[in-house]
């Protein structure tokens, strides 16, 4: 607590802090005897003292990130050029919306020279890079490169000098360290051995091993966090006892001393420290899983709990921005809890269910029970489909990481072998990974909760009313009783009275956020998607929810990222026919990037061409734009892409719509000069842009307008003004934003559209 209020302090607040605790200490030993509160005087010595040394520690590097060179070119927003040692792997950022493509990267990173006006200046302090670029991506920790960019203040509390906006691309200085070196070609080999498996065991496996998630599924990364499972992505102490574990049985079942028995332990634990990467994380997990492996194999839990006090304090001391870190959080709760609850839970269960049974239970339910409070600070919600879904994965984590931490070691020697081992290692993953995805659909898997210190507070005071409820036969029965019906409820009654889609339906917008996502009815469990939006698992969600197994074709209508980043969402296990992409857009950056897409999925592309039908169950398709000669581009980034956006004439029996794209001014006025069929709904072009042409709206007659637009988006879609023309022209408006899903259903010989309601972030 010490340290996590006075990293957002300066650093003379630390000073007085340290000081006056060093104070106290001094105080309470030099004015209580030892003789009197012997046990009461010992431990506010010790909390004193530790508070102090916190504190001070926390000054120190408070002192040393917020003066010098580095600070001073933050506060002045000022441009330099620097040598910097990377100090962890770079990490992607994901961009959800907007136009175009690009690949970020955040980079931790450690300046050890900058040019300043006064000449170069060598020191050691830490700063976070903002990058772009593919070239960044294969950099190591330890590398030490050339920066050129400006400089920023970092966010409060965080101990760094400041942020870099790097200009272009690094120059490499030096070459990584040994063993980064080492730990690359095994984290390398294991990556290739994994090709042999499906794409979501492929990509879970290296992060199940060693904390590699850069190739592992979008949607499996989802559905782990929904249901509870995403402790399995990070390296932690479980991995760690794992290995040392295995270690241990071989040992004995060698014959092998107690001393050298923990030798093996120990040369396997650091191994895997390299495999996984020396980083802060995995240092923090071997001591952590040290902890943990100890106490639990000897069932020395005070000892346990003693060893991980020790532990947590030295981490702070030498590493306080830890924290802040809720990874660390999570961890120390999580071992507290196996440590302090577990042994207690299982000895009560095993009274009623086998010991081994009883131990699972107990370990999963309390590790999960610790780390709800910070979960509800973190993300505001409650997961208790997390207890059964961690059972149930549970036993296939320890054989997927000690096949895939033995593939790791041959792979470079032997890559036949090494697959060989992954093999069975895939059956294990696939397991797990078909209990995520299980327990994400599960309607109650995840409950809305106040999040922040609102929602910690709440739980806090549930907390006593629930321990009261259960400690009673007569209100357990009763509670539980109620929670079955609750469950039965979402389970079985909600999704018969409330229906999605609706029976009937022609017409889905997703809500994807800031993009658009259509699904036209094609047939039972078949839907034609007219773009992906921005992101692959909310795409999946939507053609999930409305239960599309196949998707006969798919209308790109051009290659922005709000449109086509969602692609591989529909590829989920979907069987998919052809793609029609916008025939102006061969020179483009954005489209290279599409293109090259599709030709690794191996799928027919064709160019749109007006007059072009098709016809899909009750659903026919008609391309009407673009022309054989592109629309003049507008103003603003991306115009001539949106005016090239491929416009598609749906019709039904019951009424037709009318699916626009990002068309801007110049290709609508062209559509109205050449002739526009009626539709009764119109899909708002380009999310509402203020850049539309009144004529446009008013030939398409529609009566309902389909908007699909993120929530507090900074595009100002959609326009005020476009909004003030459509309800001038009388036409009634629904938004992805504000009302969720919207479907369009035949209603009384004509096209309604029904609102599925927010669903929040899931």
């Amino acid at each position: 607590m010490t340290a996590l209020v006075l990293l957002g302090c300066p650093a003379g607040a630390g000073a007085a802090a340290a000081a006056v605790m060093a104070g106290g200490a001094l105080a309470v030993a030099v004015t209580v005897p030892a003789t009197r509160m012997k046990g009461l005087r010992t431990m506010v010595l010790a909390v004193l003292v530790c508070a102090a040394a916190v504190a001070g520690s926390v000054a120190f590097r408070v002192y040393a990130v917020t003066t010098g060179p580095v600070s001073e070119l933050a506060e002045r927003r000022a441009s330099a050029m620097a040598e910097v040692v990377v100090t962890d792997d770079p990490r992607e950022v994901t961009r959800k919306s907007g136009p175009i493509r690009r690949e970020s990267f955040v980079v931790p990173a450690r300046v050890e020279s900058v040019e300043t006006p006064a000449g170069r200046v060598t020191l050691r302090v830490p700063v976070v890079l903002f990058v772009s670029g593919g070239e960044w991506r294969p950099l190591l920790p330890s590398q030490r490169i050339a920066v050129s960019g400006r400089f920023a203040p970092a966010d409060p509390g965080e101990l760094v000098a400041g942020v870099v906006l790097v200009r272009g691309a690094p120059r490499v200085l030096s070459g990584p360290s040994w063993e980064q070196r080492a730990a690359e070609a095994l984290r390398s080999g294991l990556r290739e051995a994994a090709g042999v498996l499906p794409p979501a065991q492929r990509g879970l496996l290296p992060g199940l091993v060693v904390g590699d998630v850069s190739r592992m599924d979008d949607q499996v990364k989802a559905d782990f966090k929904d249901a509870g499972l995403t402790h399995l992505l990070a390296v932690s102490g479980a991995n760690l006892a794992i290995v040392a574990g295995a270690a241990v049985a071989l040992g004995r079942a060698a014959g092998l001393p107690l001393a050298a028995r923990a030798v093996l332990a120990v040369a396997a634990m650091v191994a895997f420290a390299v495999v996984a990467r020396p980083s802060p994380s995995v240092l923090r997990a071997l001591l952590m899983g040290g902890v943990a492996a100890v106490a639990l194999g000897t069932g020395r839990r005070r000892d346990g709990v003693a060893a991980l006090s020790v532990t947590v304090l030295g981490l702070i001391l030498f590493v306080p921005g830890l924290a802040r870190s809720y990874a660390f959080a999570l961890s120390m709760f999580a071992t507290a809890g196996i440590l302090v609850l577990a042994p207690r839970w299982r000895d009560r269960l095993s009274a009623r269910m086998p010991r081994w049974l009883a131990e699972a239970i107990a370990v999963a339910a309390a590790a999960q029970g610790t780390v709800t409070p910070v979960l509800v600070l973190m993300s505001g919600q409650l997961a208790p489909v997390a207890v059964p879904a961690n059972l149930l994965a549970g036993p296939a984590v320890a054989p997927a990481t000690l096949l895939g931490f033995a593939a790791a070691l041959v792979a470079p020697l032997h890559m036949g072998l090494a697959e060989s081992l992954v093999r069975p290692a895939g059956l294990a993953t696939g397991w797990i990974v078909t209990v995520a995805e299980y327990a994400a659909r599960f309607s109650l898997g995840t409950l809305p909760w106040p999040g922040g210190v609102t929602g910690l507070v709440l739980l806090v005071a549930a907390f006593p009313v629930a321990l009261l409820v259960l400690r009673h036969r007569w209100s357990r029965r009763i509670t539980l009783a109620l929670l079955a019906g609750a469950v039965a409820a979402a389970t079985v009654a909600v999704p018969l009275v409330v229906r999605w889609p609706p029976p009937g339906w022609l017409l889905v917008a997703c809500d994807v956020g800031q993009g658009d996502a259509l699904l036209v009815a094609a047939g039972p469990r078949r839907a034609v998607v007219v773009d992906t939006g921005p992101d692959p698992v909310l795409m999946d969600r939507c053609l999930r929810s409305t239960g599309i197994e196949e998707v006969p074709l798919i209308v790109l209508t051009h290659p922005h990222l709000d449109h086509v980043g969602g692609l591989a969402g529909v590829f989920r296990r979907r069987r998919v026919g052809a793609v029609v992409v916008t025939p102006h857009g061969a020179d483009g950056r954005e489209n290279a990037a599409l293109n090259a897409d599709l030709t690794r999925r191996r799928v027919v592309a064709w160019a749109a061409r007006p007059g072009t039908s098709w016809r899909f169950g009750p659903s026919e398709l008609t391309i009407i734009a673009p022309g054989p000669e592109a629309s003049p581009p507008g103003a603003g980034e991306g115009s001539a892409a949106n005016n090239a956006s491929v416009v598609v004439y749906a019709r039904w029996a019951a009424g037709a719509a009318l699916l626009s794209g990002d068309i801007e001014t110049e290709a609508q006025e062209e559509l109205v000069r050449r002739g526009l069929p009626p539709a009764a709904i119109l899909k708002v072009p380009h999310h509402g842009s203020g850049r539309h042409d009144p004529a446009f709206f008013a030939a398409v007659g529609a009566r309902a307008a389909l908007i699909s637009v993120g929530a507090d988006n900074g595009y100002g879609h959609p326009a005020s003004s476009t909004l003030a023309l459509l309800h001038r022209l009388g036409v009634r408006v629904h938004r992805t934003d504000l009302s969720g899903d919207l479907a369009v259903v035949a209603h009384a010989g004509s096209l309604a559209v029904v609102s599925r309601g927010r669903r929040g972030s899931k």
